[in-house]
């Protein structure tokens, strides 16, 4: 073999090698997989393309200059999931901790770079102790590089990060602007400052995981979508995500061959909702029953779980599920709930992805906590992003509907664009106890009248048949036949085209 592809191979070798063997089973030890072990994974066999392989760091203080490993602690490139591009930086824990350096973030930026030319998106596997020391500025520049390049990114080419170490200081805004977050149980966490800093600074005692684990993320703060078992679950599960987005802002989300009956009826859900208005049900099981072959991927489960949110196909088409949830909270909307919602029809309406929204509620959670915590502002984030949002919007009120709530889950006055009922819908200022004891207040001594009052307006308001007079809800549907009605409603918004007016850019209630 010609010695000038034999040196081709030799540094090849040295950069596949990363830190080591040894950093490399020390990894392994800790039940994480290498930078480049994950990439493998996560894409199509043999379709990864590396760039930048032979980067090194230009730094000559501290000793830095007879420390050199080629690719600098960060793997680039790209590949395909399952046929279809996307752009991937993994970052190697053996190379210097995975620290970020000038020339690390540059072929981070260069990936991104060339993903917004040919929109695809960002895949980010992110293991890093953060900012490499040595470089001092250099390496906070970097990390700013990085930011401009999400926040450009955002709204055109979808963006993942999956955090499969530690995540700390600048580190984690990266992470925090892309789209999505997905974490590992016991080996990632993220957090701004470390424990050591907080008991320094509040006296407060807090290990790695209570701080920034991966459950603490998922559960508590939000932060985190998903909180995985291991690693190769977290990838595999990733790759079943992305078949559910588009490349880019520019194109519709994906179509796969639907095998399930488009007017296939669900009889059980003729019996899905309680006769008892405040008994609760279990919102996921309409959800699995009019989905294509009862796959639903939900987004954030364990958090805010009064309102869920995820991804489905209907007759092989990608849609966003938005769904009040009537077994927590009685599905009530809070702050937590409202933003949650907001940023996933955010997202959806970004990437072209049709939103049908599941209501059951009856109305924003009432207490100081909500109100000093500024629920009004931002249960005002989700009827902002309702209200701007362009992308086909079918909506289904399977029992209550009540107050501004009605008016903030996809209704027809925030332009939705088939608006259902099932029989059983209640759509009303209020529930009718509330509603006849500030209507008759001079009555509430009278246990009989009222309940009388109060039956008078149930049967005035407690079904959909007022509000379908006004033309609020296009039609009243039979739970079974939800599905068909879904999937024709799509058929017949697939060429929708409405523009909001021209502004440099909306001011949301932040």
């Amino acid at each position: 073999m010609p010695s000038i592809n034999q040196e081709l191979i030799e540094r090849r070798d040295a950069a596949r090698v990363g830190g080591g063997q040894a950093r490399v089973d020390k990894h392994h030890a800790k039940g994480k997989l290498t930078a480049r072990e994950r990439v493998e994974i996560l894409l199509d066999e043999d379709s990864f393309k590396e760039s930048d392989m032979f980067v090194e760091h230009r730094c000559n203080d501290f000793g830095m200059q007879d420390q050199k490993i080629p690719g600098d602690g960060v793997i680039t490139g790209w590949g395909t999931i399952n046929g279809r591009l996307v752009f991937v930086f993994s970052q190697d824990f053996t190379v210097f901790g995975g620290s970020l350096s000038e020339a690390h973030a540059e072929k981070i930026c260069k990936i991104m770079d060339q993903a917004m030319k040919v929109g695809a998106p960002v895949i980010g596997l992110n293991d890093s102790g953060g900012a490499r020391i040595q470089e001092g500025v250099a390496s906070l520049g970097g990390y700013a590089e990085v930011f401009q390049r999400n926040v450009l990114a955002s709204g055109v080419v979808p963006q993942i990060s999956m955090v499969m170490g530690p995540c700390a200081g600048g580190a984690v805004y990266s992470p925090a602007m892309t789209d999505f977050i997905f974490m590992v149980r016991d080996t990632s966490y993220m957090f701004v400052t470390g424990p050591e800093v907080v008991k320094t600074v509040t006296h407060e005692e807090v290990t790695h995981e209570e701080l920034g684990g991966a459950d603490t993320h998922a559960t508590v703060s939000g932060v985190c979508d998903i909180a995985f078992e291991n690693e190769l679950h977290a990838l595999r599960k990733v790759r079943e995500f992305y078949d559910f987005l588009p490349l880019n802002n520019k194109e519709k989300p994906p179509h796969r061959p639907c095998y399930d009956p488009t007017d296939r009826r669900e009889t059980s859900l003729n019996t899905l909702v309680p006769d008892n208005p405040n008994q609760p049900y279990d919102i996921h099981e309409l959800i699995v029953k009019v989905v294509d072959d009862n796959h639903f991927f939900e987004i954030q489960p364990d958090y805010a779980k009064n309102i869920i949110v995820g991804m489905a196909r209907m007759d092989g088409k990608t849609v966003g599920i938005v769904a009040n949830q009537p077994l927590v909270l009685a599905g009530c909307l809070d702050i937590k709930s409202s933003i949650k919602a907001a940023r996933f029809v955010r997202f959806c309406d970004a990437f072209n992805i049709p939103i049908v929204t599941f209501v059951d509620v009856p109305g924003f959670l009432p207490g100081t906590a909500q109100e000093y915590g500024g629920i009004i502002k931002h249960g005002a984030k989700l009827l902002f992003a309702y209200a701007q949002c362009t992308v086909p919007k079918i909506t289904v009120i399977t029992r209550k509907a009540y107050g501004g709530a009605y008016d903030v889950m996809a209704s027809k006055h925030l332009r939705g664009d088939v608006n259902l009922a099932w029989p059983k819908a209640e759509i009303a200022v209020m529930g009718p106890k509330g509603a006849v004891e500030i209507i008759f207040r001079k009555d509430i001594g009278d246990a009989e009248k009222i309940e009388l009052r109060t039956e008078e307006y149930r049967d005035k308001f407690a079904n959909p048949y007022v509000a379908a007079s006004r033309g609020y809800i296009d039609d009243v549907i039979s739970p079974d036949n939800t599905r068909n009605h879904i999937c024709r409603s799509l058929d017949m918004l697939a060429n929708k085209s409405l523009e909001n007016p021209w502004r440099k850019h909306d001011n949301l209630p932040l």
